[in-house]
């Protein structure tokens, strides 16, 4: 399982030990989107929706999934964060909502998977303040858009 960090010489899933890694400064910055009617995004953008203010709402949100995010999957390191944004945003023309996620730390390993996982609880959110008058919103191109610090240094999608 050459190169599969999360696999030992076994091929058994494990943590990886990052004791002897440099502490550096690490950043990573993923986005994705939920895409919907045009009427939908109407509703959000003009504050109309049933439940509240969906930006703000699905904001917290990915703030409060990229904190937890330890917890949800099961091999990622509890890291210390120091830096979670998001920006929600229309895209008319998907037309939908794009969320970016960027997430700092200063430790020995990334937070590719906090940011990710902001983006998607982020979107989740947004799908379930306003499934009531559409529940055919699609989540989609949730991906890493950035990546910098540590060993293997910056990526850029």
């Amino acid at each position: 399982m050459s190169g599969l960090t999360h696999f030992d010489k076994d091929g058994q899933a494990h943590m990886v030990d990052v004791s002897d890694k440099a502490i550096t400064d690490r950043l990573a910055v993923a986005e994705g989107y939920v895409k919907m009617l045009p009427e939908t995004l109407e509703i959000i953008t003009e504050g109309r929706a049933k439940k509240g203010d969906v930006l703000s709402v699905a904001q917290l949100a990915g703030i409060m999934g990229a904190k937890k995010t330890a917890d949800l999957i099961p091999l990622c390191h509890p890291l210390p964060i120091t830096k979670v944004a998001l920006q929600l945003t229309a895209a008319p023309e998907r037309p939908g909502i794009r969320v970016e996620a960027t997430v700092k730390t200063t430790g020995q390993t990334g937070v590719e998977m906090e940011a990710l996982t902001a983006v998607t609880t982020a979107c989740l959110t947004v799908y379930d303040m306003v499934k009531a008058v559409e529940k055919s919103m699609v989540i989609e191109d949730i991906r890493l858009v950035l990546k910098d610090g540590g060993k293997s240094g910056r990526y850029e999608a």
